[in-house]
């Protein structure tokens, strides 16, 4: 074999060698970047089965299906473009963006909580908002419509977070990682969702075991169990991904303050937390992280207190007026084109 050969070999070599460490770099980075997400991650999971909620079985799937697609377009063809131009061009627009969206956030975790403690004045909000929903040719369209929209907000915080993270680099290594990360996260979650609105169905399969064994009675028992509970585990998860919006939510909004120089609620959550381990020093990194979390509750509480009558008596009004327009400029428009 030539010298040269060995050369060639030699680099091949190498170069497979680095592109091994880069890959291995990228992972380890998207791995990190995506449990800084975690929180929004669960948020996520948490909310999605609520839009299923009243369809048959057959639907239930097909409806995840579609929002899932829904997320991975959100995530790959709108955000991650969006999020690499805006870190070159703005990168000082991120931080605003994100707090807008901690504040949608904010409102639709309270906005729920509303509804439970003043139904009425919660249905006449709602009501009041309905203009503001897009148009749907039936109540599935509707479901998966609220859902994307929902989800555009939650993977934005994703994407934005997982962007965060990423130490700067090329921006081709910042959008396999923001790829793998939006890919990954999408996969898990709906996977989960999916798992999740379909337990019940596998619960009544099991629990028609007709076979008279001890592992048939296992079986039986482990089907009544999932019919039982998955009804109780759905109202849980419901609750915790009301309490994830706002929780979520108050954090951007404290994190987003903070970067701005006003950092008192951030300051005055991490020592109420910090004290709390000192005082009760068991599980001290677990009391840590409930108080922190009340503590973005408590202002994500607040934000979206005030962001209820900003929806129902400015939003809406200027989107109604925006609408109104539409229809008019489509007649001029076609006036002109006569002419």
């Amino acid at each position: 074999m030539s010298v040269g050969l060995i050369a060639l070999l030699d680099d091949i070599a190498a170069l497979a060698k680095v592109a091994a460490a880069s890959l291995d770099d990228i992972a380890g980075q998207a791995a990190k970047a995506g449990a800084k997400a975690a929180g929004v991650v669960i948020d996520d999971a948490a909310v999605t089965p609520r839009y299923v909620t009243g369809f048959s079985a057959a639907r239930e799937l097909p409806i995840i299906g579609k929002i899932a697609l829904g997320s991975l377009k959100n995530k790959l063809l709108i955000l991650l473009p969006a999020a690499l131009i805006l870190s070159l061009v703005a990168p000082q627009a991120i931080t605003p963006l994100l707090m807008i969206g901690g504040l949608y956030l904010c409102y639709e975790g309270v906005e729920k909580v509303y509804a439970l403690v003043l139904p009425h004045a919660a249905h006449a909000h709602e009501t009041a908002l309905e203009t503001t929903s897009l148009d749907a040719k039936s109540v599935e369209d509707q479901k998966v419509a609220g859902a994307i929209k929902t989800d555009f907000i939650l993977s934005a915080e994703i994407m934005a977070i997982t962007l965060a993270a990423v130490p700067s680099g090329s921006v081709f290594t910042q959008a396999l990682i923001l790829a793998v990360v939006g890919l990954g996260i999408t996969v898990l979650v709906y996977g989960g969702v999916a798992l999740i609105v379909k337990a019940d169905d596998l619960g009544l399969m099991l629990a028609r075991v007709r076979t008279a064994s001890a592992m048939g009675g296992f079986f039986r028992a482990i089907g009544k169990g999932l019919v039982t509970g998955m009804p109780y585990f759905l109202k849980v998860l419901g609750i915790v991904g009301t309490a994830a919006m706002i929780w979520v939510g108050g954090g951007i909004i404290v994190h987003g303050l903070e970067a701005y120089g006003i950092g008192g609620p951030a300051h005055l959550i991490h020592d109420a937390g910090e004290a709390t381990a000192h005082a009760i020093p068991v599980l001290p990194s677990v009391l840590r992280w409930i108080v922190e979390a009340a503590g973005a509750g408590i202002v994500g509480i607040v934000a979206g207190l005030i962001a209820i009558p900003v929806a129902g008596y400015a939003v809406s009004p200027i989107w109604r007026y925006l609408k109104s327009l539409l229809p008019r400029r489509r007649k001029e428009a076609l006036a002109d084109g006569k002419k």
